[in-house]
């Protein structure tokens, strides 16, 4: 009896067993409900930011951003934040949106705007840096002796020294005017009253693009554009190094 009492134990257990892996292969209502929750979910922002079909060109490990496709003229899809991806209509920091309505300026126009604005400054203050310090075999400076060497020794110093000269204000001046003016012309774009490329302005007074192809404007357009990009690095660069000390202030910095 104690035989047939085990052997009926044993099949239970057995039984018990298989019922037990036979229902972890049936579907449960927790897992419905899981994929019900996730198809009811909204589409991430993500799907929209990126090609997941393409990979960038200069970061091959990540997926292209949707805007960089390309076309637009030093274009090589270098965005590892994804910031011209981000939806948003710029116009808003030009005037503000209740005051009439806009076709607005999107997000990669106007990072392309600010880039080649940013380019041409850096371009011009890296090379003014290094002018007034005599990198090109004597020292740039303006005519008069507030703008000597002995009053402004060097390029690092020379904000400090201009702003208690009362020079500065000039400069501010001027520089608010070309602010307002530039200003002016996105203001039309953002109207749709002006088609133009993010940065042109046709300012060529020397007439490098007169008569040329497309292909060559394309060309010298990518030529500023790098230009602008090596010129940031540089200007950053020349900057930090005259920051170290007394002894990197001067030409050649270090």
């Amino acid at each position: 009896e104690q035989r047939i009492a085990k052997m009926k134990s044993f099949a239970a257990a057995v039984s018990a067993m298989m019922a037990t892996s036979a229902m972890a292969f049936a579907p449960s209502s927790t897992t419905t409900q899981s994929s019900s929750a996730l198809s009811a979910m909204p589409d991430r922002m993500w799907d929209k930011m990126v090609d997941p079909s393409e990979r960038s060109k200069s970061l091959p490990w990540l997926p292209r951003p949707i805007n960089l496709d390309g076309s637009m003229v030093g274009d090589v899809g270098f965005d590892p934040f994804y910031l011209s991806s981000i939806p948003k209509n710029f116009a808003g920091f030009l005037q503000p949106p209740s005051w009439e309505e806009t076709e607005g300026i999107p997000t990669l126009y106007w990072m392309r705007e600010a880039e080649l604005k940013h380019g041409r400054v850096a371009m011009l203050a890296w090379f003014g840096w290094l002018a007034t310090d005599g990198a090109f075999g004597f020292p740039l400076r303006f005519p008069g002796d507030i703008y000597s060497v002995e009053s402004i020794p060097n390029a690092y110093n020379a904000h400090n020294i201009l702003v208690d000269q009362g020079s500065m204000a000039f400069l501010l001046v001027c520089v608010g005017l070309i602010e307002f003016c530039t200003g002016a012309a996105l203001v039309q774009v953002s109207k749709g009253e002006l088609d133009r490329e993010a940065g042109d302005f046709g300012l060529d007074p020397l007439q490098f693009l007169k008569g040329k192809s497309e292909a060559d404007v394309k060309r010298m357009m990518t030529r500023e554009l790098l230009n602008g990009r090596l010129a940031m690095l540089a200007f950053s660069a020349v900057a930090t190094q005259s920051a170290l000390g007394e002894s990197s202030q001067n030409f050649p910095y270090f």
